[in-house]
């Protein structure tokens, strides 16, 4: 519980600040039983989020052993901080340095799906666009202002927002039109479904232990229903006399 606290503690300011209630938030249809996409969201928090977002309430070896990872391959491939695999997942920025360079405290991610929710993340992480006037030379459509640079561009390209000409009553007005993107290691249907496999993996940090609850919750409804058809059929047999 003190843990669960204090993450709470260290998200809410850094992400409360936002609220982009205007803004429509898209669907992340994300799914937990796909190993593939969970490993590949892993890979991706690993090399571009990590370096400044912590997760310090979850640990390496139970991430590895979760996504089917083998332990070898994930201390390899995607532990860079030369930890124990039972550490947990952090890095090695300081808090007074992060605050220097961004303006403010960075919020741990370990439970920021479940504090945010999945349609945020997944549309927060597809609406940065270049913003000369912003200190990090972009900004955000969900979250205005951001003081974070856009991580992913490398994967995305660089993203500007885009109009075109509409006719409103009678007249030519220039209205948005989504954001546009060039320059990037991946298409634009390749990036949003790295986003999908990185929000994907984000909302398992945030339970790990979801799918198996879910599981067991079945089992659960599944006794509760046969005992009440049990406790039923004994309550009229006891009172069959009466009435």
């Amino acid at each position: 519980m003190k843990k669960f606290l204090a993450a709470l503690f260290v998200l809410v300011p850094g992400l409360a600040l936002s609220a982009g209630g205007d803004v429509h938030l898209d669907k992340a249809h994300y799914d937990l039983t796909d190993k593939a996409s969970l490993q590949n969201g892993a890979k991706l928090f690993m090399n571009y989020c990590l370096g400044c977002h912590q997760q310090q309430y979850q640990r390496y070896q139970s991430t590895f052993e979760d996504l089917g990872i083998p332990l070898e391959l994930g201390q390899e491939n995607l532990q860079f901080t030369g930890d124990k695999v039972s550490s947990y997942i952090t890095n090695n920025m300081k808090p007074a340095n992060a605050e220097k360079w961004f303006g403010a405290a960075i919020p741990d991610l370990t439970l920021v799906a479940r504090v945010r929710g999945a349609d945020w993340l997944y549309t927060y992480l597809r609406s940065f666009y270049a913003d000369p006037k912003r200190p990090m030379g972009v900004n955000n459509l969900v979250f205005k202002d951001v003081g974070m640079p856009h991580v992913l561009q490398e994967l995305q390209g660089r993203p500007v927002l885009a109009h075109e000409e509409a006719m409103v009553d009678g007249e030519k007005v220039e209205r948005y039109a989504g954001i546009k993107a060039e320059g990037g290691l991946m298409t634009a249907e390749q990036y949003d479904a790295a986003v999908l496999d990185l929000v994907n993996y984000l909302v398992y940090v945030g339970e790990p232990g979801r799918l198996d609850l879910e599981h067991k919750g079945k089992f659960v409804l599944g006794f509760i229903i046969v005992l009440f058809i049990f406790v039923y059929l004994l309550k009229k047999e006891y009172w069959r006399e009466v009435h």
